[in-house]
């Protein structure tokens, strides 16, 4: 069951949400909650946190919808809005995307685009929260992944999977998100988590669609791994749609100054070392791989321009029957003797 909140000043929008989808409502599909402005709005999310959506009217008496929108992310980070307006200018729309809107839908309603809107809104929703609970559960784990956690672990092949160190043939991919540094000392530090991970989340999305594995967060950027059959085309696939994803990506304007979502990537295959690795006195562990083919991807990252996904000649020759490349240039790296000559993946 989707749970829902409407927020709107005009009562009669209760009665009418009610009438339109009464029968989804009595079938458990749907479920309403109502709030007159964003202040009551705030009450009705702290009394419902297993709330998926939020649909906001944006002028409204005591706190509108768009300061509704920019506190939504500290009451509940996953909830996504869509904004319902009479005013359906590009001004209005404009300002609510940059909010952090979900969606923008204008009055007199649509019942049936509402709908398709809603169940939109609800998967993305709930993806954002199951990525939120596997980020959380392994979180955890990496904590307390010790020997008096083992102990308690009744299962040895478990135990035993945890302890292991493997040598595998896979993908590693770094993401990172061009020039958010520059503007973090210019916007509150409340924008600045928000904006970053409204971004990880078009991020994440495009990783897991191609069955990549989130390895971590770095700052403003994201490593991942692409394990498995086809690993080294699966994670090119998961590059160009993130880049294609933000490439359409509006300026969003802050304070004095403007930013435009863009990533820069690098990509590279072959062996690597997989296994827990940390601090036993801190007790802390992440199981994550490293070695050579994996710091040359970082670099090749910290090589590319906004808009560029890098890779070597190595992985060039491996892909090139697949994918449109540029040759573009030879790189003096960090640790490596030689220049690397790398190529940029179009399409």
């Amino acid at each position: 069951m989707a749970k829902i909140l409407v927020v709107d000043d005009e009562t009669d929008l209760e009665i009418l949400v009610k009438q339109k989808f009464r029968k989804k409502i009595r079938e458990n599909i749907y479920e309403f909650v109502f709030a007159i402005n964003g202040e009551d709005a705030l009450d009705k999310v702290k009394e419902h946190p297993d709330l998926d959506v939020v649909l906001s009217d944006i002028n409204m008496p005591v706190m509108d919808g768009l300061t509704l929108l920019t506190r939504l992310a500290e009451a509940n980070p996953s909830l996504k809005a869509v904004m319902v307006s009479a005013y359906g200018d590009m001004t209005n729309i404009r300002l609510a995307m940059n909010k952090g809107a979900f969606d923008f839908l204008t009055k007199p309603v649509d019942f049936e685009d509402l709908d398709v809107t809603i169940q939109k809104t609800v998967n993305y929703s709930r993806q954002v929260q199951e990525t939120i609970k596997a980020i959380k559960e392994n979180n955890i784990l990496k904590m307390y992944v010790d020997e008096n956690v083992l102990n308690f672990m009744a299962h040895k092949e478990f135990e035993n999977s945890l302890l292991k160190n493997e040598l595998l043939d896979a993908t590693v991919i770094f993401i990172d998100v061009c020039g958010f540094t520059s503007i973090t000392e210019q916007i509150p530090a409340n924008t600045v988590v928000t904006l970053l991970n409204g971004l990880f989340d078009k991020i994440v999305t495009e990783i897991i669609a191609q069955s990549g594995h989130v390895d971590k967060f770095m700052g403003d950027a994201v490593m991942a791994v692409f394990r498995g059959e086809f690993h080294l085309d699966r994670a090119l696939d998961a590059a160009l749609a993130i880049r294609e994803q933000l490439k359409d990506e509006d300026e969003i304007a802050l304070g004095g100054t403007t930013f435009k979502p863009q990533v820069s990537i690098g990509i590279n295959s072959g062996e690597m070392v997989s296994g827990n690795i940390g601090s036993a006195s801190l007790k802390r562990l992440d199981y994550t791989v490293i070695g050579d083919v994996v710091n040359l991807a970082q670099r090749l990252q910290s090589a590319a321009k906004a808009g560029q996904i890098l890779i070597t000649e190595e992985v060039y020759h491996k892909i090139k029957e697949s994918f449109h490349c540029k040759y573009v240039g030879d790189f003096s790296l960090k640790n490596k003797a030689k220049p690397v000559v790398t190529y940029e993946v179009n399409e």
